[in-house]
């Protein structure tokens, strides 16, 4: 678990790697900035800092900041109440991402590794690079994860309906609801 004090040290990094990336948040955004660690408190190897700017249902918007070396886990979004499950499309605004998806692909090919002790958790390798201007689409239900490279990253996610907390990961120790602490 994140202490308040954690929290408000990434929101700040999170801040400043936005505004490097040219993107003005409102005090609103920029003070409930989330912080994710998936429920394991290793924030600096596995997590992700965002800023949803709107979820309705059909469409959602938001900014990703990875910090250098920053996993976001292996995921899916499943079909839910009736739906396909999120569609994504990811566009790179800063530095480099690392996304991770099925396909040919090996770890021994691949730029990135997965925080240390938690390698039995990653299966999907095949190895989508992402600079400044680029994007992918992301099918529904499809297992990918992502990690910033050395200089970090901020992704501006769109997508169809978000709905984290059905997300389903490989790791069972992931909780995706964020928690904090005093």
């Amino acid at each position: 678990m994140l202490s308040e004090a954690q929290i408000q040290a990434a929101r700040e990094r999170a801040r400043a790697h936005l505004a490097e990336a040219g993107i003005v948040l409102t005090p609103a955004e920029a003070a409930g900035i989330e912080v994710a660690d998936f429920g394991l408190g290793e924030l600096d190897g596995t997590g992700l800092e965002l800023v949803t700017y709107v979820n309705t249902a059909r469409v959602c918007a938001k900014e990703l900041v990875l910090f250098p070396g920053q996993t976001c886990p292996e995921h899916r979004h499943p079909p839910v109440a009736g739906e396909p499950g999120k569609e994504e499309t990811f566009r790179c605004r800063r530095g480099t991402v690392y996304l991770y998806v099925p396909g040919d692909g090996s770890p021994t090919a691949a730029h990135c590794r997965p925080p240390a002790g938690r390698e039995s958790t990653y299966s999907v390798w095949h190895e989508i690079v992402l600079r400044p201007s680029e994007q992918h689409t992301i099918a529904p239900d499809t297992l990918h994860w992502f990690q910033a490279g050395p200089e970090g990253a901020v992704v501006s996610e769109f997508s169809t309906r978000s709905r984290d907390e059905s997300d389903v990961f490989t790791d069972p120790e992931i909780r995706r609801v964020p928690v904090a602490g005093g």
